[in-house]
């Protein structure tokens, strides 16, 4: 059942990239990696639901979104972007299967690193030491939350650009040579998230190198 949440800050985080902090549903639970549908409390946009990642911790008493706009479609995202504080949103009950099953590589290409972030905020020392993200982008302008993963993750933070690339970021493809070079043995976790056609090629990828299907975790 949807609730009532109340904008409280917005801001760019990126040039196409806004965090939104809301107020918290008393009756919302989820973990990390999670997704809510987020919709305006408006007539006409009340159904138009997105689905969305809290990228703040589960603890937290306030909610984090990290939304990147898609103004061609001029919908809900451009909306999202022109949201004030004190304007109302509609957010779902938590729905989805990337949750943290431990340690592994983290696959995502450009706003799909959004529920890869909240995992990575719920994570141990220990268990960030034992995790790789593999980060595909445009542009290292589309990085999202760059300062934040590299400090994370150190040298296992691997961003790589596929139109304009730039000191410091891979100038190719998420591939499977490239899964190949970065990863550190094929048995463990494999998280998936970005564009369907993106995560079905590096499935295949994966399963190619002989990752198991049972430890590929998607969106399903």
């Amino acid at each position: 059942m949807a609730q009532t949440v109340e904008v409280l800050h917005t801001g760019f985080i990126t040039h196409d990239v806004k965090q939104i902090i809301t107020t918290r549903p008393d009756r919302l639970d989820f973990e990390a990696g999670q997704g809510v549908d987020l919709s305006l409390d408006r007539e006409g946009w009340r159904e138009e639901g997105r689905p969305l990642t809290p990228t703040s911790r589960t603890d937290e008493p306030v909610l984090e979104f990290t939304i990147k706009e898609y103004p061609e479609h001029d919908g809900v995202t451009t909306r999202l972007h022109g949201l004030k504080a004190r304007e109302k949103l509609l957010v779902s009950d938590a729905f989805g299967t990337i949750t943290s099953k431990g340690p592994g590589t983290f696959i995502a290409g450009g706003a799909g690193v959004t529920p890869f972030l909240a995992i990575f905020r719920h994570m141990s020392t220990d268990e960030l030491a034992g995790t790789t993200l593999l980060f595909s982008n445009r542009t290292p302008a589309d990085v999202i939350c760059e300062r934040e993963l590299r400090h994370l993750l150190g040298d296992r933070c691997h961003l790589t650009c596929t139109a304009r690339s730039g000191e410091g970021y891979d100038d190719r493809r998420i591939d499977q040579s490239y899964i190949q070079e970065r990863i550190g043995g094929i048995d463990q976790p494999f998280y998936l998230c970005g564009p369907r056609k993106f995560v079905d090629d590096i499935r295949d990828a994966l399963v190619a190198l002989g990752a198991a299907r049972a430890r590929i975790v998607t969106e399903e």
